[in-house]
Order: structure tokens, then C-alpha cells, then sequence
């Protein structure tokens, strides 16, 4: 049974150490509660700008050479996301170099140099690129579906940002983020492996004690949100349909979530799954299908992306909405729903294995305030019932929540179609 210790130092850093002896490695992270949703109008994608400046240079390690060679050289390989709330940056490390480990991450927290920032610019500009099209129309599945689930808020916004917030984020407002969230009662400094919980506090101590700040602002809430479905029809020059149906869904603490979790393995969660075999092995008509969980404080998500060609999109939104329908009309069959339940009791089991997976939920936990032991969710997993799934189903797929995005060489007739199976499925959800 795997345990983390924490711990709290004097300036409100959060210190959490999973001890895994039977390891030959060491996963040494550190979360910050600051993403996309944190950033102001008009600088959309600074904390993901910032995360990349971070790796520029510091005082004790002034390029971004000097930081991956003194990774590399306790055998680390430095890296970071960002996402819509959170931020972290993670590395393995040898067991024995993790007081270095510390010291370069500390660093690059607490004293970057914010150089190399015009560079950076151009970086980020391309890869923001790969989501537009040729007149620098958003062609991006994820980032227009996010606008229609939550309009007039940052979650609504893309991460990384546009070219133009992009272009005008500054030096200043770098500083700013950084003084306002990247904090020690804002972070988490999570250490998996294997370690002793005695070294890592202390090491904890030394590298992180002296970092400096106060509370953060509170983050805005999302308050508005549309009650009928909503569909976005985009042209592209792709040779296929990008769809993506999206469904408005439950904050993280949602009792009802880990039926979700169910019913995404239930619908698109591999070869066994309904979406899979329906659209798949018995129609022909996609290659895969992706089925992803947004959990945020306050909201949520379930979408499922597929592609297909031009002439099996309806065929294929037909059959999914169909899916959709039985799992929220009809009890799972006992046999399907103890697959699931063992598929992800034992994913849960395997998960011990990986100190970066223990790392992610005891330290993303901790950040998020939803820490939750193995035990924990296995036991809830055992108590999930076929009731459970089709009441969750019955108020996710509710036709309220759906937001379809649909990017391709759109041909006539498609968009009248897409819109009257739409109608027909609000009818047929009774």
C-alpha cells in the first residue's frame, strides 16, 4: 500500500514524498495552480509563454544549455506543461542527485533571467500556427469547441493564445505573472521514488525555503452557459472531417465522476469499446475514436473527436448519437460493466509502478484539493452501478450540453443534415 508523506514549510510550500523503494528512479515535479484561465484579457497564453521563459536561463544557470546539461548530467531530462489551471515542470532524476534536482528547479522559479523572449515569441507563434489555416482561420477541433462550452470566459480561449496575444506579451507582464502566482502557498514540490521522506524534507527545505510571496488572486468563475446545443460548421481543406462532439459536464469534485470515467471507457475507451465497435468494425467509416475528460473547479467535459471522410459524416454523427442514446436509455449489461470495472481496478493496481504517476496524484491532487488513495478509488469503482452510469449518462448527454464541432470540405447538403440529425436527437431524448 503506497502512502504519501507531506508536509507544509514556513512560507506555505507544499512538500509531498511517495516513498517506492522497488525504484530505480526518481520523479522530482513541481505543480502551480496558474493555467489558461489565469490569464488577462488581451495576454491569453502568458502562463504557457512563461513556462517556456522559465527554460531561458537563471543566475546559477544562465541558458537553456545550462540547464538541460545539469539535468542531463544527474540523468534527467527537464520538461514542463501547461494547461488550462495548472502549470508543472518534472524530471527524472538519479536517487541520489535529487538535492540538485531541487536546486535547478528552484532556480528557475525563483530567479529566471526572462531572457530570450523575442525568440520565444517566434517559437510559440509556430506552434500556435499548426492550428490555423491558410487565411489564419482556427481550424483546431479542441479550441472551438472550448469556445462553445464556455464563451465569454478564459477556458474558452486556447492556451497557448493567438498570434496577436502572443506578440504582445512583454517582460512586464511576465514579471507580473510571475510575482502574482508562481508562489510558495500557490505550488506543490512532489518527490516519487526511491526516497525517504526525512531527505526530501530537508532537502525540500533547503532549496525551496527561502522562496518568497503571498496569497493569489481568486480566479473568475464561469457563470454563463448556453441551454440548447450549439454547432460549429468550419471550412477546411483537409481531405477528411475533424469532428469532435462535446458534451457540457461536471466539475472535478462531482460525485457522479467516477461514472464518467465509466462512461468514457464504456464509449471510446479502446477496441472493446461501443463508439469503437460501431463506427469501426461494423460500419468502416473512422480509424479511431478519442474519448477525453475536462475537470475543472467549477465545470467540465466529455468529447469525443474522430475523423472520417466527407461522405460518412452523417453516417457516423448518426451513429454516435445513437450510442449516446442507448447508454442513457438502457442499463449497461452486467458482463460489460465488470470488463470496465476490472479494466480500471487493475489500471489503478498497474499505476503503482510509476513514480510519475504517483507523483500526479499525490501532487496534482494536493494542488487541486481532490487527493485520493488507490484504495479510495478502487473501492468506489467496485460500488458503480449500471443505475450509476445511466443516470450520469442521462444528465451529460442531455441535448442542452452538446456542443458538435465539425472542421472540413464541407459540400452541400452537409450542414442541413448535421442539423436535422441534431434536431432529431433532441426529440429522441426523452
Amino acid at each position: 500500500m503506497i502512502r504519501p508523506y507531506s508536509h507544509t514549510l514556513a512560507n506555505g510550500l507544499r512538500v509531498i514524498c511517495v516513498e517506492m523503494p522497488h525504484l530505480h528512479s526518481v520523479e522530482l515535479a513541481i505543480y502551480l495552480k496558474v493555467g489558461g484561465r489565469n490569464d488577462p484579457p488581451g495576454r491569453e497564453g502568458l502562463s504557457h509563454f512563461l513556462e517556456h521563459i522559465l527554460f531561458r536561463g537563471t543566475k546559477k544557470f544562465p541558458s537553456s544549455l545550462a540547464i538541460e546539461s545539469s539535468f542531463e548530467i544527474i540523468g534527467g531530462a527537464p520538461n514542463a506543461a501547461t494547461d488550462a489551471e495548472s502549470t508543472y515542470y518534472y524530471s527524472r532524476v538519479h536517487p541520489e542527485c535529487l538535492a540538485r534536482g531541487m536546486e535547478i528547479f528552484a532556480s528557475m522559479l525563483m530567479e529566471p533571467l526572462l531572457c530570450g523572449i523575442e525568440i520565444e515569441k517566434r517559437i510559440i507563434a509556430e506552434e500556435a500556427r499548426e492550428d490555423l489555416d491558410e487565411q489564419g482561420n482556427d481550424v483546431n477541433p479542441d479550441t472551438i469547441v472550448s469556445r462553445l462550452l464556455w464563451p465569454r470566459h478564459p477556458l474558452g480561449m486556447p492556451t497557448i493564445g493567438t498570434l496577436e496575444s502572443i506578440a504582445a506579451i512583454g517582460k512586464n507582464d511576465l514579471e507580473k505573472h510571475l510575482g502574482t502566482y508562481y508562489v510558495p502557498s500557490n505550488a506543490v514540490l512532489v518527490v516519487s521514488g526511491p526516497v525517504k521522506y526525512r531527505a526530501v524534507r530537508a532537502a525540500a527545505q533547503e532549496n525551496f525555503g527561502m522562496w518568497e510571496g503571498g496569497g493569489v488572486p481568486q480566479t473568475p468563475m464561469v457563470t454563463f452557459r448556453t441551454h440548447t446545443p450549439q454547432i460549429s460548421c468550419v471550412q477546411d481543406s483537409d481531405s477528411q472531417m475533424n469532428l469532435q462532439l462535446a458534451f457540457l459536464g461536471f466539475a472535478r469534485d462531482d460525485a457522479r465522476f467516477m461514472a464518467l470515467r465509466f462512461l468514457r471507457r464504456i464509449l471510446a475507451g479502446g477496441g472493446s469499446s461501443r463508439l469503437h465497435l460501431r463506427l469501426r468494425e461494423e460500419l468502416g467509416i473512422i480509424y479511431s475514436v478519442d474519448g477525453a475528460i475536462g475537470a475543472y473547479d467549477e465545470t467540465g467535459c466529455l468529447a469525443f473527436d474522430l475523423s472520417t471522410s466527407p461522405g460518412n459524416l452523417i453516417d457516423a454523427v448518426d451513429a454516435a448519437f445513437k450510442e449516446l442514446l442507448r447508454i442513457a436509455g438502457d442499463p449497461v449489461p452486467e458482463g460489460e460493466l465488470e470488463r470496465i470495472r476490472n479494466s480500471y481496478v487493475f489500471d489503478l493496481e498497474f499505476s503503482r509502478d510509476s513514480a510519475y504517476e504517483m507523483g500526479g496524484r499525490y501532487g496534482w491532487g494536493e494542488l487541486m484539493g481532490v487527493v485520493r488513495s488507490i484504495e479510495e478509488d478502487q473501492h468506489e469503482a467496485r460500488r458503480i452501478t449500471a443505475v450509476d452510469i445511466r443516470e450520469t449518462a442521462r444528465a451529460l448527454f442531455d441535448p442542452g450540453n452538446l456542443r458538435l464541432v465539425a472542421v472540413g470540405p464541407w459540400k452541400r447538403g452537409m450542414k442541413k443534415g448535421l442539423r436535422g440529425l441534431v434536431t432529431r436527437y433532441q426529440q429522441q431524448f426523452v
